[in-house]
């Protein structure tokens, strides 16, 4: 490479990372909170700054500014070495500047909720930035959300050893944290899960059947039928996705004695192209016995997913230490304790793009269900490129390919650190 390519691409690499890139669109709705609350932003200009507001609902919650003149980066393995502040390979980003609505010319304080919500905003209008460095100007209640924002994990500080100006007062929000549900649970209900629940104990049990002899952790109750465990707006589409437990039985009043999942279940499956992946075509009394022997299996989860409401599509979430792909994993890679995996199919032809979307927001949930969970893994078919191509948009790698006794199949795992370091996904 010549010397003049090389002085332009470290030019070019300088003011990328001293630049924070520019949402798309930044007037009008932004995102709709998992409980149907909506969060907007609009660009204000007076005399001497201009400042993009936050709305919840119709109330002005938050304005910010990017500082343009002020970008911070966050050492972490630099610190403490020769390269410490001069590092040009990791990202910068401009300060962006936080205050709160004046009433009678008196800043208001922002509740906890309302600030998590705002962060919401931020990190959906700026996907791409890994860290966004904040500081509150004009906030009374500074003090009490600097708190919540380093005891939650969704922000940090710096320990840079060498003096950077504005830098000490300066707090990191973390993009990665803020996906894992930093700041949700215990502070307020506006997160992803509807019905979140505490970490189940570590107990020892046991599973013994035709396929699995395993010990493995007790595996914490199925969720009620028809709960709500999951939803979250796509901005990328406009709609928002959501998982809801299997229903077997339904509103008697509502369903006239067939559910709406089990009509569903029992339609896809003796549609001929979900019969060609699945092979579960049968009368609607199979189809009830099938859910019925997962619904009393702890191993699985069977949910039902919706786009806007509408049933889309069926995934069955299994612990995979006692699911019979256990056995094909190889010795470099044992299962853990925690891990998941997913049986997926989408019903509806008309909902058959976008699989990159609900996958990645299966993988999310499983995930934030329990943070032990430190690995989701997916067996399906090799030739099946539409799903491969799906998995890896949402974080998968293939890490094997092996044989069931029915298909050859890729093994495919997807990592907790990888899937939050590549969150700009989740859009």
């Amino acid at each position: 490479m010549s010397t003049v390519s090389s002085v332009a691409n470290r030019r070019l690499l300088s003011i990328h990372n001293h630049t924070t890139p520019l949402p798309e669109k930044i007037d009008g709705l932004v995102l709709i909170l998992p409980r149907g609350d909506q969060v907007f932003a609009s660009i204000a200009t007076n005399a001497s700054e201009t400042l993009t507001q936050l709305r919840l609902n119709k109330t002005h919650i938050l304005n910010y500014r990017i500082n343009p003149n002020t970008y911070f980066s966050l050492e972490l393995s630099a610190i403490g070495t020769r390269y410490e502040g001069v590092a040009r390979h990791i990202p910068k980003a401009n300060l962006f500047e936080l205050s709160t609505p004046v009433e009678q010319g008196i800043p208001k304080d922002i509740t906890i909720t309302n600030t998590w919500a705002a962060i919401y905003a931020l990190f959906t209008l700026y996907r791409t930035l890994e860290y966004i460095p904040i500081r509150f100007v004009y906030v009374p209640n500074t003090e009490e959300l600097t708190r919540y924002l380093l005891i939650s994990g969704l922000g940090r500080l710096t320990h840079n050893k060498k003096k950077v100006e504005g830098m000490e007062n300066a707090i990191f929000l973390s993009r990665s944290a803020f996906w894992q549900g930093a700041g949700t649970t215990g502070y307020h209900t506006q997160g992803w899960l509807l019905a979140p629940t505490p970490t189940f104990p570590s107990l020892p049990s046991f599973t013994r059947s035709d396929m699995v002899i395993a010990s493995h952790p007790l595996r914490p109750p199925k969720p009620h039928a028809g709960e709500v465990l999951y939803r979250r707006y796509c901005a990328a589409v406009g709609k928002s996705l959501e998982f809801v437990a299997f229903d077997i039985d339904g509103d008697p009043k509502r369903d006239g004695g067939l559910s709406q999942h089990m009509a569903a279940f029992h339609k896809w499956h003796n549609d001929e192209r979900v019969n060609s992946a699945w092979g579960e075509r049968g009368s609607l009394e199979t189809h009830r016995d099938y859910i019925k022997g997962l619904l009393a299996d702890p191993g699985v989860v069977p949910i039902m997913m919706r786009w806007n409401g509408e049933l889309m599509g069926y995934v069955e979430i299994v612990w995979a230490k006692e699911n019979h792909v256990a056995q094909y994993y190889p010795p470099d890679s044992p299962v853990g304790n925690w891990e998941r995996g997913l049986h997926v199919l989408v019903g509806e032809d008309k909902f058959l793009g976008g699989s990159e979307l609900w996958l990645r927001s299966l993988v999310h949930y499983i995930f934030l269900a329990d943070p032990r969970t430190n690995r989701v893994v997916g067996e399906p078919k090799q030739t099946n490129s539409v799903i491969l191509k799906a998995a890896q948009s949402a974080g998968f790698h293939n890490h094997a390919t092996f044989d069931f006794p029915y298909k050859r199949s890729c093994l495919l795992f997807n990592p907790r650190e990888r899937f939050f370091s590549n969150t700009d996904r989740l859009y």
